[in-house]
């Protein structure tokens, strides 16, 4: 390579900002070339796709009226979502408590469960870790009629309860699977070195192997929030007179036609994650980090 090409290779690197002769320097440069990819064009189209409908969504729920025709700007949907809609916050609010709660459960019993299948070796250890899995590959329908007809045969009677075990119980795998993924790059000699330092089992686990499990805790965690707030098989099954969700309103809602006050209630709901995920970011920042 004569010193006229190393020059120009220079002065290109600096001028995309990536180091000399890397890979990504070269993928830089061949984009700056490129500008209309087909990666670049499948993912903006992609991008569009996923949000487009919510555009849709929040454009009609500032419509004057119920149908697909525009007809004006109007609040009238989110004064009837706020003033007019007891039921519906009901069953925003059931599946809040549901989802937290569920999901709470889930979490502590996910984690010590995964902290002792890692560590401990006992005669049912691998059945217990197989059939830990069964919830998340088997149909949503199976499981709900096995739970309804569970219920039925202890004689519990359908209603919240149900659904905050029913969710505990499908929540679990997932955040047992994603703390056994932690405990797989752990560092085992830093609980040699606790023990060397006087630390009983107890404030090991506390102290040193929790923080380390962290990451995995609350990506569980917020995992089950959200499979609990969106599930609607499951829910249908065991959820008795007065313990609706929100889903399970929405699809008896939708059957007289689709109301504009859903629309706003997804806008309220869309916005209210966005500025909760802005508040929380340096916290989230701070976990993915670790």
């Amino acid at each position: 390579m004569n010193i006229k090409n190393v020059v120009h290779d220079v002065i290109t690197s600096l001028r995309i900002g990536v180091p000399l002769q890397s890979e990504a320097g070269r993928h830089a440069r061949r984009a700056a070339r490129n500008p209309f990819s087909l990666s670049r064009t499948i993912f903006i189209a992609t991008i569009i796709f996923l949000f487009l409908p919510l555009f849709v969504l929040i454009l009609y729920s500032f419509n004057g009226s119920k149908g697909m025709n525009w007809t004006g700007f109007s609040f009238r949907w989110y004064e009837q979502l706020f003033l007019h809609s007891r039921d519906l916050w009901r069953a925003f609010w059931n599946s809040i408590l549901i989802a937290l709660t569920s999901a709470a459960t889930a979490t502590f019993l996910g984690t010590f469960g995964a902290i002792a299948v890692n560590w401990y070796r006992f005669r049912l250890r691998n059945y217990v870790q197989t059939i830990s899995f069964l919830p998340m590959i088997l149909p949503e329908i199976i499981i709900g009629v096995s739970l309804s007809i569970f219920f039925a045969g202890v004689g519990l009677n359908l209603g919240l309860l149900t659904i905050y075990i029913a969710h505990a119980t499908f929540n679990l795998p997932f955040v047992f699977l994603m703390v056994m993924a932690r405990l797989d790059e752990f560092d085992f000699s830093i609980i040699e070195a606790a023990h060397d330092l006087g630390a009983g089992e107890m404030q090991t686990l506390l102290k040193v192997t929790v923080p380390i499990c962290m990451p995995g805790i609350v990506s569980g965690f917020l995992t089950a929030i959200t499979i609990s707030l969106e599930d609607f098989v499951i829910t249908y099954f065991v959820a008795g007179p007065g313990s609706s969700t929100l889903p399970i309103y929405i699809y008896s809602a939708i059957r007289f036609g689709v109301s504009p006050v859903i629309n706003a209630l997804s806008v309220v709901m869309i916005f209210g994650t966005v500025i909760l995920t802005y508040l929380l970011r340096n916290f989230l920042k701070y976990i993915a980090a670790k």
